[in-house]
């Protein structure tokens, strides 16, 4: 690395902060470089490079990071390239797929970890490395509250999955086929068969699911190199953007370009368009709201609303439309989505991005080589594709409904609640051929929010019952304080706030209540008067389970409810990576 390279823009040396471990003769900084030798390093890796973290959520139970590590190679060899020096280190990895009750009960333990981590330790900047749903707002929230330089790789949607001659899309195809089998038109064993086929590669889901929206959310705010969203985990064009991104950080640290330069409020709004125009996951909303809480942006449901009233989905991908992110990328990726925004005067085309430049100039110049799957404003899946937030007794703070994975005859619906007072409830009923049901009705589901699962687990899209599928019943009005997986569609109502075990009115329903939802209206009711709930309210008892101890204990009693992010109360705001009382234990 030349002086040059090492100096700010005034040609004064810019201080790095690993050199408080690593620089100089005293004790302290001869004991941190010689126990960091013990790996073979070269005594000019201390030199005054920039040490730069590799935040690693890799693990062989979340398999759509299961590949990481070998990502984490190709950063390596960017950073050297640059004139740093890399250290790879673990932090906790939150699998959808396997980690129970919920993986959303752990998004804000893993953002600590990722927090702690990177202030802890000696390093200058970080390259985060995420896929799997929760990894990618984990590390997020985690980096922004420390605010050193940092760049997210994600590691990709998987291939398209394949079955009988057919696309399937991960996730989607499970919804689909679990109601076909329930219905008759599928046998169990050909669902078993299908199994071999939906995750076939190396990746996350490869529809616009949680994992593919909130890549895409990280590189509509700035936070990635431009493309990064969109490239197949096993194509070699993710390991480029994995070395390039190793070799931009390091530049990012010469220049002290932060978190807090580039998710700005102007950066949300265009994530939140862009996710509108992508048909992107509800979830997006909980982890955008608990991101910008970390850099102090006051984003609410209402901004979610106004912003994306008028933004048109113009991605057909699964759950909303027909193809899956392999086509997306070969189409051209989110760049040409970002690009028709900024054509329809949509995107604030100045925002920064760790590239160091303007968004626009990112995407100006990007083409869509299929017009099949990123369409028209014209030929738009829906012309107001973002999320809808209603409010009413039933759900004063919001609950939210995404237009392009609903039917369109259900926007304006008045119905007869059938009550499950939990997850279970609703399990042991739901078939059961007396329960009093019609395609009519509205299904409620209660205290699966934060604090009543806990963790507020993807449940709200709640299977039809087999007697309604049969008859050729394919979507209901569905109420819940639950969040569901960005993979499923339906008229689903998520997130209601406050939640049932908070005392929201939600905790009030009983069977046979009339619901009324106005979506155009933005209004959501339950036809019950304040008189009777008022009686309601003063002998409800919460049915919720208390932990005494343990971190289901801090999670209940420090997380807030959806309408703010649900991360925890003492979370909120940007620390700094100062260590407190700077002490070194030595």
């Amino acid at each position: 690395m030349t002086d040059d390279a090492r100096n700010n823009k005034s040609g004064a040396p810019r201080p790095l902060r690993s050199a408080e471990w690593f620089g100089g003769k005293g004790k302290n900084a001869i004991m941190s470089r010689s126990w960091m030798k013990n790996q073979g390093l070269p005594a000019d890796s201390f030199d005054g490079r920039p040490i730069i973290g590799i935040c690693n959520t890799w693990s062989e139970l979340t398999p759509c990071n299961a590949h990481l590590r070998d990502l984490a190679e190709r950063v390596k060899r960017g950073v050297y390239e640059s004139g740093g020096v890399p250290f790879e280190f673990p932090v906790f990895s939150v699998g959808e797929s396997t980690l129970r009750p919920t993986a959303m009960l752990f998004r804000n333990l893993a953002a600590m970890d990722v927090e702690e981590a990177i202030r802890g330790n000696p390093i200058d900047g970080v390259v985060l490395l995420g896929g799997c749903d929760k990894t990618t707002p984990a590390l997020l929230m985690g980096a922004a509250s420390v605010d050193l330089p940092a760049i997210l790789v994600s590691g990709g949607p998987m291939l398209n999955g394949k079955w009988r001659g057919q696309d399937v899309g991960s996730g989607t195809a499970i919804w689909k086929f679990a109601e076909m089998v329930k219905s008759g038109e599928m046998t169990i064993d050909e669902f078993v068969d299908a199994e071999q086929g939906m995750a076939r590669s190396a990746g996350s889901c490869m529809t616009m699911g949680t994992a593919s929206t909130m890549a895409s959310m990280a590189e509509a705010l700035g936070m990635t190199l431009s493309g990064n969203a969109a490239i197949p985990a096993v194509d070699a064009r993710r390991r480029v953007i994995a070395q390039l991104s190793g070799r931009r950080i390091v530049g990012m640290v010469q220049e002290d370009l932060k978190p807090s330069d580039v998710l700005t409020r102007h950066a949300f709004e265009n994530a939140i368009r862009a996710n509108g125009a992508v048909g992107g996951s509800t979830n997006a909303v909980i982890h955008l709201l608990a991101l910008a809480g970390r850099v102090g942006v006051g984003l609410s449901l209402d901004d979610w609303d106004r912003l994306g009233r008028d933004v048109p989905t113009i991605v057909n991908l699964q759950p909303s439309g027909r193809y899956l992110m392999e086509q997306f990328y070969y189409a051209g990726g989110l760049p040409v989505v970002l690009k028709a925004l900024g054509e329809m005067s949509l995107l604030h085309k100045d925002t920064l991005t760790v590239s160091g430049g303007a968004i626009w100039d990112e995407v100006k110049d990007a083409v869509n080589y299929d017009p099949e799957v990123i369409v028209s404003r014209k030929a738009a899946l829906t012309q107001s594709g973002g999320i809808a937030v209603l409010r009413g007794n039933l759900a004063p703070r919001g609950i939210v409904l995404k237009p392009s994975a609903a039917s369109p005859h259900l926007m304006q619906h008045r119905g007869r609640a059938i009550v499950f007072e939990s997850i279970e409830d609703y399990h042991l009923r739901i078939n059961q051929e007396d329960l009093d049901i019609d395609e009519t009705c509205v299904m409620v589901l209660k205290y699966c929010g934060p604090k009543g699962y806990p963790g507020m687990a993807e449940v709200g899209n709640l299977g039809l019952p087999a007697k309604l599928l049969k008859q050729g019943v394919t979507d209901m009005v569905r109420i819940s304080d639950a969040r569901m997986s960005g993979t499923a569609y339906g008229t689903v109502l998520l997130h209601a706030t406050p939640e049932a075990a908070d005392g929201g009115t939600l905790a009030l329903v009983r069977d046979g209540d009339m619901i009324s939802i106005d979506v155009p209206g933005r209004s959501v009711h339950l036809e019950v008067s304040d008189d009777e709930l008022a009686t309601r309210r003063a002998a409800w008892i919460s049915p919720v389970e208390k932990f005494d101890g343990g971190y289901a204990a801090l999670y209940v009693k420090s997380v807030m409810q959806a309408d703010t992010g649900a991360d925890f109360d003492f979370l909120v705001g940007r620390r700094g990576s100062r260590i407190p009382m700077d002490r070194n234990g030595h």
